[in-house]
């Protein structure tokens, strides 16, 4: 009997399109696997997944425009606007207009979101660390060089 779960089970495909939906397969089944355990950890501080991933994204890369974000976060910019205004309310990121375009709006950290994100950020690294600690240093390297090769060629087919 043939295991329908199983893409590389079923004899009417080829090698290359059986062994390219199994890899989509365990990529999502692991990109769901770690992704838990992060949404985990940052629903503990308080926060939600796209809220943590705006402030990290300010964190990390400085003042940014909504859509920036959007696109760091991998969401809408109409998306993180709601998600901007209740980061906002909470005094954690302040918008400022550009001065060279006023069309333009700016998201950054406050002190008081640096601050968060200095206290939070480093166990959620811990977190992802430990959940990559099934692949070497160099495995993660080379996964990682790999993927993004993946997504480009995706992305330029798309």
């Amino acid at each position: 009997m043939i295991d329908e779960a199983d893409p590389l089970a079923n004899p009417q495909q080829d090698e290359d399109t059986a062994a390219a939906l199994k890899l989509w397969v365990v990529l999502s089944r692991a990109q769901r696997a770690i992704g838990d355990r992060a949404r985990r950890e940052i629903e503990r501080q308080g926060l939600r997944p796209t809220e943590f991933g705006v402030l990290e994204a300010l964190y990390h890369k400085g003042p940014l425009t909504l859509g920036q974000v959007g696109e760091r976060v991998l969401v809408t910019s109409g998306s993180v606007t709601p998600v901007a205004d209740k980061l906002e309310q909470r005094g954690l990121i302040a918008r400022r207009m550009s001065s060279e375009d006023r069309r333009v709006c700016y998201a950054e950290l406050t002190d008081a979101g640096r601050k968060l994100v200095d206290g939070i950020f480093p166990e959620h690294a811990e977190v992802i660390r430990a959940a990559m600690e099934g692949l070497t240093t160099e495995e993660k390297r080379i996964t990682t060089s790999l993927l993004r090769r993946l997504g480009r060629h995706a992305a330029e087919r798309g």
